[in-house]
């Protein structure tokens, strides 16, 4: 879960900050539900992992964050 860290989750796509995936998450699920969402919904891009397994296994949060949008099918702004 998101914490005073400032871990930098990198890949091939652009960089974005573990706390960034957690703001976005609690942006567009809410407060009271963001962090259950993460850990208990398995998402079929991060191979039936859920958002917590993913970031555990050292998926890229811009991974795991593409994976989210596209399951939320949230707009193209917020990609």
């Amino acid at each position: 879960m998101a914490d005073s860290r400032q871990q930098v989750c990198t890949g091939t796509m652009a960089a974005v900050k573990e706390t960034e995936l957690w703001e976005r998450l609690q942006l567009h699920l809410g407060a009271g539900y963001f962090r259950v969402w993460a850990s208990e919904y398995s998402l079929a891009a991060l191979g039936q992992r859920t958002v917590v397994e993913a970031l555990a296994d050292g998926v890229p949060c811009k991974m795991i964050w593409r994976a989210v949008w596209a399951a939320l099918e949230l707009p193209a702004r917020d990609r």
